[in-house]
């Protein structure tokens, strides 16, 4: 009886420990500064970028190794820390999101042109209306951008340095927030759009998925206003 007694305080001891290595930050990392960031994350209403985090931690807190321990502690519990639009948040773990969904009025859907756009503009931005048009081989009505930039995921970027001076479009904060992506750089690639049946399993000889860049392009000026109207307005920001 005693050894089946000595066995189980031993196996007890043993999980205790395992517990405690797994509990245990990093090497290097000060824990006090692993439950302030935690704490900062799980109050923001937003996602926050490592510059905000730095500036609410003590000077020369090791901001990337805490978010990494971090990250790695929450992997397997009912949220997780993620990275989204290069900021970081705490979401509902994906399986789990099942239990928060709750019966809403159905949004009013965007057209097959509206979507279309979309998915034109996050993989060519920086473009132009000119440039949509001829990827899609038909003309873009002002509707179809005025929708998706009122839902908030499309945006006047820039100026092209062409004739005409065209703004550019790109992708916002917002659709990267919705969609679950770091940067434009995480959008599908080949490999997921055919796991997806959104690509043939043999695509045109030649064809290529771009590579979006929310970063300004050599023939791009930054947008500073004009006499534009952005949304529903009269004139058409799209020349």
């Amino acid at each position: 009886m005693s050894r089946v007694v000595r066995l189980v305080e031993v196996s007890t001891e043993t999980v205790s420990e395992t517990e405690e290595e797994q509990q245990a930050p990093m090497e290097g990392l000060n824990p006090e500064h692993l439950r302030m960031l935690e704490a900062i994350l799980f109050a923001a209403s937003e996602p926050l970028a490592v510059k905000a985090l730095a500036s609410s931690l003590p000077q020369g807190a090791d901001v990337p190794g805490l978010l990494a321990e971090l990250q790695q502690s929450y992997e397997k519990r009912g949220v997780n820390l993620v990275c989204v639009a290069e900021k970081w948040q705490f979401r509902t773990a994906p399986d789990l999101a099942f239990l928060l969904r709750k019966e809403m009025p159905e949004q009013k859907r965007l057209s097959r042109a509206a979507i279309e756009t979309l998915a034109i503009v996050a993989y060519h931005q920086p473009v132009t209306r000119a440039e949509i048009e001829d990827i899609r081989g038909v003309a873009v009505s002002k509707g179809t951008v005025d929708a998706l930039m009122e839902v908030g995921w499309v945006k006047i970027r820039g100026r092209k340095r062409t004739p005409g001076r065209p703004v550019t479009y790109g992708t916002t904060e917002a659709f990267l927030v919705h969609f679950g992506l770091e940067n434009v750089g995480h959008l599908p690639g080949t490999d997921e759009l055919k796991a997806a049946g959104f690509l043939d399993a043999l695509p045109p000889q030649g064809f290529d998925v771009p590579s979006p860049s929310d970063q300004m392009s050599a023939d791009e000026d930054p947008y500073e206003g004009g006499d534009e109207v952005l949304a529903t307005g009269s004139e058409d920001p799209m020349g």
